[in-house]
């Protein structure tokens, strides 16, 4: 009795879930196709008309509450976004990926789960309080190490991204390695290789794909941070010379003045527009990724 009550249940629900499932993965496609709608469609009226695109993409100049001319001019917001990415690359991905090595090989396993515990809660940290960190005590660190005259700069906000950055760096990067079959490291170990050998010549090849997912969601957390950025970095409209200089993000350009504006008026679609443009940089940092990994599967199968 409880076997045929147990096989109708399993037979009457089992359809049920399964839609269930299916409609969970299509509704994340649909959310991101309605965030990409909504955002669009919030651009559009200023790309349409009362955008000058050349003097968009090539101009210094944001002034967008200016009552003579306003100027909408985002390449030194470009420039602040890229050079504080860069910098927050420069430092994440050696120490993530160092961490996720250290982690997966060279570790005990009790080790092992308390350092990434430790690690994986920096990632639980909110961004304000990064960025708190960054203005109350990385300043006064710079300002007496380099001279400076401010401490809230370039240098400031890229150490605070990859300080955000390697927790996910590493927590990805240290599941590929350990993705990698253990017979890998047994044929090494037979042919007389040590560990540094393995791990140089056997595991980081062959968890390449997984590594560079790693540090790509790494430079997505950097591209996109907002609060950490917007009290780190002095929120200069400059195109940087130095890491000492102070800088404005695309995104903490958005946060900063969005609540400012007249809903519908031109220095509210322009904040859309540099809101699409952060979406199409993701995608193509996405893209390329996914073509980076087909070819490196490609070339592995062949």
């Amino acid at each position: 009795m409880r076997r045929r009550l147990a096989r109708w249940v399993s037979r009457s629900f089992e359809p049920l879930i399964e839609w269930t499932i299916r409609l969970c993965g299509w509704s994340a496609i649909f959310f991101v196709f309605g965030i990409l709608f909504f955002v669009f469609r919030e651009a559009a009226p200023a790309l349409t008309g009362g955008l000058n695109l050349k003097e968009f993409f090539t101009s210094q100049n944001w002034r967008p509450d200016s009552t003579i001319q306003p100027q909408f001019g985002i390449l030194a917001l470009m420039a602040g976004t890229a050079s504080v990415t860069l910098l927050a690359m420069a430092i994440a991905v050696p120490g993530g990926l160092g961490a996720a090595i250290f982690v997966s090989e060279y570790c005990a396993p009790r080790t092992r789960e308390g350092l990434k515990i430790v690690i994986e809660f920096l990632a639980a940290i909110p961004s304000v309080v990064w960025g708190f960190v960054g203005a109350m005590v990385l300043n006064p660190v710079i300002i007496k190490a380099t001279g400076a005259p401010i401490g809230i700069n370039i240098l400031n906000g890229g150490i605070i991204l990859a300080l955000m950055s390697v927790p996910i760096i590493m927590s990805v990067g240290e599941d590929a390695l350990r993705a990698v079959p253990d017979t890998y490291r047994e044929a090494a170990v037979a042919l007389g290789a040590s560990r540094w050998q393995i791990v140089y010549k056997v595991l980081l090849p062959a968890a390449k794909n997984g590594l560079l997912a790693a540090v790509l969601l790494g430079v997505g957390r950097a591209v996109g941070e907002t609060m950490a950025v917007l009290m780190a970095t002095g929120h200069a409209v400059q195109i940087p010379h130095s890491l000492l200089d102070p800088v404005r993000t695309l995104t903490a350009t958005i946060a900063a003045e969005l609540g400012e504006t007249v809903e519908g008026g031109l220095h509210y679609r322009v904040l859309f527009v540099i809101g699409s443009l952060l979406m199409i940089m993701t995608l193509a940092v996405n893209l390329t990724a996914d073509l980076i990994v087909k070819g490196i599967r490609g070339r592995q199968d062949a």
